[in-house]
């Protein structure tokens, strides 16, 4: 005999001849309250279906000792009682913030939006256009992200060489922009 098969005898005893035992097969009976009463607790359909099988699952664990003839009544205080504990262990947890409304007009940048590719596409197109020592300082600065010195020492030239190329090549591409020319623009020496 297991310890349950000891408890439910002398649990029995102790309450009296009116103790029994909560038969599972007549727990479907009770379905459509239990479910109407954790609708009304929980407020929404859902979390009512997830309260009413936890309930189950908590009658179902183990057998359990009824000192009347009313199930639905033990049933409802398991049903308040499983409620109540799923609200404290809610409480527990930490809550994450809602994200602000403004975050939803941000851009994402790791998406490829056909226009930023386009844009992209022609800027880089300007740029090859561009003669050679303008073209390769402004990759060295602006594309690979080298420092001043670094692109003078990759170059092989001084740095005001360097900052005076990168100068002029983006202002070719900038005029090229504005004037919306298009790649040829870009190659022609600005007056």
């Amino acid at each position: 005999m297991t310890a349950t098969e000891h408890a439910l005898p002398r649990a029995a005893a102790a309450a009296g001849a009116s103790a029994r035992q909560l038969d599972p097969n007549n727990l479907g009976d009770h379905l459509d309250r239990l479910y109407r009463a954790a609708w009304a607790l929980c407020g929404s359909r859902e979390d009512a279906e997830d309260l009413v099988q936890d309930t189950y699952a908590r009658v179902l664990q183990k057998p359990r000792m009824l000192r009347s003839e009313e199930d639905l009544g033990y049933l409802l205080r398991v049903l308040r009682n499983t409620y109540f504990s799923r609200l404290r262990a809610a409480a527990r947890r930490p809550r994450p913030d809602p994200l602000p409304d403004e975050l939803d007009r941000l851009e994402d940048r790791s998406a490829t939006a056909p226009e930023a590719a386009l844009a992209t596409s022609e800027l880089y197109t300007l740029i090859a256009e561009l003669p050679d020592p303008f073209r390769e300082a402004l990759v060295a600065v602006d594309v690979v992200g080298l420092s001043y010195r670094e692109a003078a020492r990759a170059l092989r030239v001084r740095e005001a060489t360097v900052t005076t190329r990168l100068y002029r090549a983006r202002q070719r591409l900038a005029h090229a922009l504005r004037d919306g020319q298009g790649p040829a623009s870009a190659g022609a020496p600005s007056g």
